[in-house]
Parts: structure tokens; C-alpha cells; sequence
């Protein structure tokens, strides 16, 4: 039986993915050209064409799918976990686990900051989608009456900020391991949670 037109597209168009993502660990956003994806993936370049304008657009589709895996990941323990406070510590074990499952993309993100702006643009699009899920349920807890009344934008970005300099850490210095990693964040949110909540948790 012939494979469905749709399902073709659709493993083409992520083999395109799945090959710029490598040769982006390999040789660096920067020092990856277009025809070296079409050479990997061994497909022509009209197909390559179809599917993407450039390999910037191939960058701001990996992050995008990155963002959207965490933030569902999260999305689905929340459904299961209504207390504020074991959520407001384990959403962060959560988002550094799915960062450590992905470490090439880990890499990518850690590594393209400052390439060109149209790439700056785009991790900021991927770090806007974070800040705003990160703000949305602070003001969450703030609205049930269990967190303080506190200026939601800084906690939002000192808590990215935290992530970021961590993964550094362990994906590019190689300075601590990823399950040092994990604790380092969760520790900080302790402390973090523990200035935010009205009532402490026992």
C-alpha cells in the first residue's frame, strides 16, 4: 500500500529539521549552509524550498517546537497537580528535564545568541513564549489569593534568567552535570517560592 501524500510531506519536512538540527550541533547555526541540509537529508533543493524559505525559518521552527514541548509538558502536570506550591517547584524540574532529553536543541538555543538579529529575533519569540506561560500562572497564584501581590514581570525573568545560565553551565561549559543542573533550579525555587507564597507550606 502507497504511503499517504500528507504522511510523505510530513516525514520530509522533518528529516529537513531532524538534519539542520544536526549539522547545527555539528558546525554552528552560522557556519551551516542551506546546501549542506539538502546534501544530508538527500532530498533536491525545490523540496527543501517547499517546505522552508531559509534556514533561519528552519531555526525559528525547532525553537517553536522546543517551546511548545515545554510548556505542553507543564500544561499536562498541571491537570494532575492543584497544589501551588509542589507546582510552582516541580514545573521547574519538569522544564529543565525536557531540556536535558533535548540537548542538541539545548545546545542550539545556548550557543545562537548574538549570530545576527534576525536570530536574536527568534530566540526572543522562543523566550517570549516561556515569559509569558511563567507570568500567566504567577498571576494565577496571585488571583487564588496564595501568592504575594508582587511585580509579576521580574520574578518571570529572573526565573528564565536562572534556566539560562544553568544550561550554560552544564551544556556549554560543562562545568556541572545535568542532574546538577536540575537541583541547582530547584533550589532557587525553593527559596524563591518560599518569598512568594502568604502561607508556608509545612
Amino acid at each position: 500500500m502507497p504511503i499517504p501524500k500528507e504522511k510523505q510531506s510530513q516525514e520530509r519536512r522533518q528529516r529537513l529539521l531532524h538534519c539542520a538540527q544536526e549539522l547545527f550541533v555539528e558546525k554552528g547555526y552560522a557556519d551551516t549552509p542551506v546546501r549542506e541540509i539538502i546534501m544530508r537529508s538527500g532530498y533536491g533543493t525545490g523540496t527543501f524550498y517547499n517546505y522552508f524559505t531559509d534556514k533561519e525559518e528552519i531555526l525559528k521552527v525547532l525553537l517553536e517546537e522546543f517551546a511548545e514541548e515545554i510548556i505542553s509538558t507543564i500544561s499536562n502536570y498541571y491537570s494532575t497537580e492543584a497544589d501551588l506550591y509542589r507546582r510552582f517547584i516541580e514545573t521547574k524540574r519538569i522544564t529543565m528535564e525536557v531540556f536535558t532529553r533535548n540537548e542538541a536543541l539545548s545546545e542550539i538555543y545556548s550557543r545562537a545568541t548574538g549570530v545576527s538579529d534576525a536570530i536574536d529575533r527568534c530566540l526572543q519569540q522562543f523566550e517570549d513564549k516561556l515569559l509569558g506561560f511563567y507570568s500567566r500562572n504567577i498571576e494565577y497564584g496571585i488571583s487564588r489569593g496564595s501568592f504575594r501581590n508582587v511585580p509579576v514581570a521580574p520574578v518571570a525573568h529572573s526565573i528564565l534568567a536562572v534556566e539560562k545560565y544553568l544550561l550554560y553551565k552544564w551544556i556549554i561549559l560543562k562545568a556541572i552535570t545535568k542532574e546538577e543542573m536540575i537541583e541547582m533550579v530547584i533550589s532557587f525555587h525553593e527559596t524563591l517560592a518560599h518569598g512568594l507564597l502568604k502561607t508556608q507550606p509545612s
